[in-house]
């Protein structure tokens, strides 16, 4: 069923939702970076609908809703572990696009079928999680999801922003009450046909090709343009990877808590080993990890697409101007190259 309601309205909406729900949505920030515009669109929680920006790609994507930035895991003593508690129990309704959707899918791999346990704290709140698609019909400057395939993604709820009001399709029983007595109409959300940056998705097809890959002179040329800031991976909707610590409140005491917190294979510590010694000791090594991690290793795993959902949010925060599109498609060159000379066959 399709819905028409003003922005008043909504809020009304809203109002009634906080009750059993959380809604997120990205929102503009003001001061968040050092830039010129000192502004962001990150994802937060909303309590009036005017405030979502839909005519602009968040800088930041929508993961932190079930996958914190920082996560107390658990609590310990002396003489016993105590797990932690969520400390809100209300349900979770996100607002976001197709590629995000997409992003979430990979996540759900990484968290849930990758190994015989599926994590726990990720489960508990992605349990939680209700989403409605925010209609994409244009791309943005950066975006390539055309070529990653995930500019559709199956729904059950979706929204189109007007400046007069916001038009919904809700097939979530659970959320279709919010919205009984509303003015009905038609609506079936559009999806991004073409992008401005397109990428080559590399087809590689034989494993023994990889040692050359790894190898290829190609990647030297980020041993110093990148400065393994990690800021790609902080935007990036797929990026899964943490670190673990134990946190003691006192020096001379025994109580404290075990946290994990988002974490970059583009930062120099990331590979150190007791000992000191760095798997992967240049930045351009660390680069060819993650496009191989992400046009590559995932699919292999899951066989269930690539892991980069084509956002192009790691091109809009690097402060090099790298561009990840350039370094697929370098990778693309260097896999067809083989072909000419009768390798990956």
């Amino acid at each position: 069923m399709g819905y028409f309601v003003n922005y008043e309205t909504m809020d009304e909406i809203l109002e009634t939702m906080r009750e059993k729900y959380r809604v997120f949505a990205p929102v503009l920030l003001k001061k968040r970076n050092r830039g010129e515009n000192k502004e962001e669109v990150r994802y937060s929680e909303i309590r009036k609908s005017r405030d979502i920006v839909y005519d602009r790609k968040s800088d930041f994507s929508p993961k932190m809703t079930v996958y914190p930035i920082i996560q107390t895991l658990l609590y310990f003593t002396g003489s016993e572990v105590r797990e932690s508690e969520l400390a809100d129990d209300r349900d979770i309704v996100v607002m976001l696009r197709a590629c995000d959707i997409n992003g979430f899918a990979r996540l759900d791999n990484m968290f849930l079928g990758n190994g015989n346990n599926p994590d726990h704290y990720y489960k508990r709140l992605r349990d939680r999680v209700k989403f409605i698609l925010m209609e994409c019909r244009e791309s943005f400057e950066t975006c390539f999801c055309v070529s990653m395939g995930t500019n559709r993604a199956e729904y059950d709820n979706a929204v189109r922003f007007t400046e007069e009001g916001m038009t919904f399709t809700i097939g979530d029983d659970a959320l279709s009450g919010y919205f009984e007595g509303r003015q009905e109409t038609e609506f079936t959300p559009g999806f991004v046909e073409e992008n401005i940056r397109k990428v080559r998705v590399p087809d590689i097809t034989d494993r023994s090709v990889i040692k050359a890959i790894n190898e290829s002179d190609f990647w030297r040329q980020f041993d110093e343009k990148c400065i393994a800031c990690g800021g790609c991976n902080t935007v990036c909707p797929t990026c899964s990877c943490f670190d673990t610590v134990d946190v003691i409140y006192n020096e001379t005491d025994t109580d404290g808590e075990r946290r994990r917190s988002w974490s970059s294979c583009m930062l120099e510590s990331y590979t150190v080993m007791a000992g000191g010694h760095g798997v992967r000791s240049k930045h351009g090594d660390n680069m060819r990890f993650k496009v191989m991690h992400k046009m590559y290793d995932y699919n292999l795993r899951f066989g269930q697409g690539h892991m980069c959902v084509g956002c192009g949010r790691c091109d809009m925060r690097c402060p090099q101007d790298i561009h990840f599109t350039e370094a697929v498609n370098g990778l693309a060159d260097i896999v067809d190259q083989m072909k000419e000379e009768g390798r990956n066959e």
